[in-house]
């Protein structure tokens, strides 16, 4: 008999719950036929701006997951000056990211010092087979397209320089 107040108070609590989405309306979305906007700044998946990308390797050595694929090689470049001596350039070849492997963390995108990583609000990028996973720089560049602006400085946060 003891087992009866607490089953009434459950039952309460449902249909409180009933009569408020019966009332209010329900808040369920139909997804693939309605989709919601993603919140501002939300991530989704990581895009690639590959000119940026020095291939110093900080993202992936920084990666918890080892999920980044980084190769490149050395090019010789024209001085910056006339008479200088040419200096050497690294030329990415191949930047994947294993998106079977990544738990989305971020520290990619916070430790590139060259700002060649960015969350994307894409959120979808489902495929049939785990292997297909494996994104590619084209991939990862086709999304730079979907990265939002960033927000404006607020009044008086511009950067010190030297005086």
């Amino acid at each position: 008999m003891p087992k009866v107040p607490g089953l009434l108070k459950g039952l309460g609590v449902t249909l409180n719950t009933l009569k408020r989405t019966t009332i209010d309306g329900a808040n369920t979305v139909q997804y693939p036929h309605e989709k919601e906007a993603p919140p501002v700044r939300a991530r989704g998946v990581i895009a690639l701006r590959e000119d940026n990308c020095t291939s110093c390797m900080l993202c992936a050595r920084s990666c918890p997951d080892w999920c980044i694929y980084i190769e490149g090689h050395k090019e010789l470049a024209p001085p910056r000056r006339a008479g200088g001596k040419p200096r050497q350039v690294n030329k990415l070849d191949r930047f994947d990211i294993d998106y079977a492997l990544c738990m989305y963390c971020g520290i990619c995108v916070e430790v590139c010092p060259f700002d060649a990583l960015f969350w994307s609000p894409e959120y979808e990028y489902s495929e049939p087979r785990i292997a297909d996973l494996l994104h590619d720089k084209v991939k990862l560049g086709e999304w730079m397209e979907t990265v939002p602006e960033a927000p404006a400085l607020e009044a008086g946060a511009e950067k010190k320089g030297k005086k």
